[in-house]
């Protein structure tokens, strides 16, 4: 098989996400009950054979590191890794912090050759997705590109927030613009009517998005990174499209950028439905994720409805509704959870532990008892206490930082680590 290297692209700060990377790296946001964001490009990469993997990061790694050295030990007999490449200062540079996606890349070029590699396939760490990267690899090969670009369906609303690019008859790109917003015409890039499957108006996807999912030869990506080029994205992609051959591949796969709070929140309630969009079990294509060894979930005369719950937990007489329970979560009788997220707890408390919060007014980690919440993203190692009332009514909230938690995207998020007193009301 040719030498790929693959680079999976989280070094930014990760706003958009905020609070939930206020202490973690981008990649490292828990996802799905028991994974994190980055297991979802690391397991498509393994999935199709590629284990040379690189994880470009700069802003609060430290959970990174530690879930990845935990998660992704190849054997001896493999040559595969995964490596965080987290920016750093050289002699040849004062300051190594990274100004955009291609100078994340140029900085780490080094490291990166050292494997000799032929080609170069670069992965966004926020997106949700199962493709064949497999298959991706052969149409770029085949076709004699030097740059390939994975793109998807999508309508004029998603359009503007997004690299849109338009294919001549053998699938070369001829035009690309970044993120052309609302008012722009970009009538020109539409797909030709034959392509278009969607049937209603409003659902039409007429045009190729970008998906940041990119295929490079090796010495077309040196050639592209000797230049002031900061980001692939605005600047690299269409000055490679005037030099080289850049080859569409469309994917017409489910495809989602959970960059947001409001695109993360629903992407993981859609995982509990009755038929989500990404499918979690699929036995030949797992999404892999750190080994905790923790015992199976305890559900004592609860009721559950489109639910799912990670290891670990301990659930008494509650009733969880359109909700994912994260792993070690504790949940006390008569505690109602609708239309929530609940990432769940690093550690176990013991008895004495509980008895001694209990004696100081503490709440233990978890959700006490009689506690109602909905429409929330609870983070990690909360401590709610009983009879508290977060989010349960239909008022507009107001996009804002409070003291044990965050409002975006009309979300009410709990901190990591907050601890919310008996009686609470959000």
């Amino acid at each position: 098989m040719d030498r790929i290297a693959c680079v999976i692209l989280g070094g930014g700060k990760g706003e958009r996400l905020y609070p939930l990377t206020k202490d973690r790296a981008k990649p490292a946001v828990p996802f799905g009950c028991r994974y994190r964001l980055v297991d979802i490009p690391i397991s498509n990469s393994i999935h199709a054979g590629i284990k040379e993997i690189f994880i470009v990061t700069q802003f609060n790694s430290d959970s990174l590191h530690n879930h990845i050295s935990s998660t992704y030990q190849f054997d001896t007999f493999t040559r595969g890794f995964v490596r965080i490449m987290a920016a750093k200062q050289s002699f040849k540079s004062e300051t190594g912090w990274f100004l955009g996606t291609a100078d994340a890349v140029r900085k780490n070029l080094a490291s990166f050759l050292v494997s000799n590699p032929e080609y170069f396939m670069i992965l966004s760490g926020d997106q949700l997705y199962r493709m064949n990267l497999q298959k991706f690899f052969r149409e770029h090969v085949e076709s004699g590109a030097e740059v390939s670009i994975a793109a998807t369906p999508v309508n004029r609303e998603t359009a503007g927030a997004l690299g849109i690019l338009k294919l001549d008859d053998k699938g070369f790109i001829d035009t690309f613009t970044e993120k052309p917003g609302d008012e722009k015409d970009i009538s020109e890039y539409k797909m030709p009517e034959k392509y278009i499957v969607d049937s209603k108006k409003s659902e039409r996807k007429e045009y190729l998005a970008s998906m940041g999912i990119y295929i490079f030869n090796t010495k077309t990506l040196l050639k592209s990174l000797d230049s002031d080029f900061s980001d692939f994205g605005k600047e690299l992609i269409p000055d490679a499209l005037s030099k080289y051959k850049v080859k569409g591949y469309v994917y017409g796969g489910y495809w989602e950028d959970i960059g947001t709070i409001r695109s993360f929140y629903e992407a993981n309630l859609n995982l509990a439905s009755i038929s989500p969009h990404f499918n979690l079990y699929d036995e030949m294509k797992p999404i892999y994720g750190r080994r905790t060894d923790l015992p199976p979930s305890k559900v004592n005369a609860c009721t559950f409805r489109n639910a799912l719950a990670g290891e670990g937990s301990i659930i008494t007489d509650a009733f969880i509704s359109n909700s994912l329970i994260g792993i070690r979560t504790i949940i006390d009788s008569g505690a109602s959870l609708e239309n929530v997220y609940c990432m769940g707890a690093d550690f176990y408390e013991t008895d004495e532990q509980r008895k001694v919060n209990r004696s100081q007014g503490i709440p233990n980690i978890g959700i006490g008892a009689g506690s109602i919440i909905g429409n929330a993203i609870v983070d990690k190692n909360v401590r709610i206490g009983r009879n508290c009332r977060i989010g349960i009514d239909n008022i507009e909230r107001k996009d804002g930082t409070y003291d044990n938690y965050h409002i975006r995207d009309g979300l009410i998020i709990i901190n990591k680590n907050a601890c919310l007193k008996d009686g609470t009301s959000i």
